[in-house]
């Protein structure tokens, strides 16, 4: 029996799964990642991705900031793949409790997936800081230099910056699906990026699977892991369910 075969028989045994993605589920729809060696970090930019991508640096740099998100963060033009796909498809056939994802596209709602936590929110929500009047990714992305609102305050896309915390009422939901499922599948990421990363210390199931294309340091932790590429074993995955 494959690897790919065990996770399916797992998903089909299990009564409570939770799928806990990073930016290698969005790639394959064609987004660059942020850490892979030709990820967006690697860039060159008049200031380093990380700060540009910072609280203080939207607070005081406003307009360049938002030259670097309209730049590098658009995705109206990328859509949700196989994987996204496939998740909805378990979510529909009740196999899925919910998603927990680290990326920012809003593909898992685009997909028509229900029950899913956006841990570093979603450029597709957008709030003025001054009226909280809510605007959405066309409006921001079509915006010139600093999108204002009706009322003349800053709209501010809700996404989680450095330096700023992550939604309480996310993580807790994030943390109890993670400790009540009894199978993990986590996918298309490398677990480096904390707290989000540190989430799967809760988990007390019977199988914790994880499926990226390159090693990380939580592979020996695993009842079973899968070095490729996402798209293709959730391809496997729908022919079987």
């Amino acid at each position: 029996m494959s690897d790919i075969d065990t996770l399916i028989a797992w998903i089909k045994e299990s009564k409570n799964i939770v799928f806990f993605g990073g930016a290698g589920v969005s790639t394959e729809s064609g987004l660059k990642d942020f850490r892979s060696k030709d990820g967006l970090y690697y860039e060159k930019y008049d200031y380093p991705p990380e700060e540009i991508l910072s609280h203080h640096f939207f607070m005081n740099y406003t307009k360049e900031f938002y030259k670097f998100y309209r730049d590098k963060l658009n995705t109206r033009n990328f859509k949700p793949n196989i994987t996204h796909e496939v998740l909805k498809l378990m979510e529909d056939k009740k196999l899925l409790d919910c998603v927990i994802t680290q990326n920012i596209d809003g593909f898992h709602t685009d997909a028509g997936s229900i029950n899913v936590y956006e841990l570093h929110g979603s450029i597709k929500k957008n709030h003025c800081m001054k009226c909280h009047k809510f605007y959405d990714e066309e409006f921001v992305f079509n915006s010139k230099d600093i999108p204002r609102c009706s009322c003349g305050g800053i709209i501010k896309p809700d996404v989680v910056l450095y330096e700023e915390g992550l939604d309480d009422d996310t993580v807790s939901n994030s943390i109890k699906a993670i400790s009540n499922c009894d199978l993990l599948i986590i996918g298309g990421t490398s677990l480096n990026v904390y707290p989000a990363a540190g989430f799967i210390n809760y988990f007390r199931g019977k199988h914790l699977v994880l499926i990226n294309k390159d090693k990380t340091s939580y592979d020996n932790m695993c009842d079973l892991v899968i070095h490729e590429n996402i798209g293709k074993v959730f391809e496997q995955i729908k022919k079987e369910i």
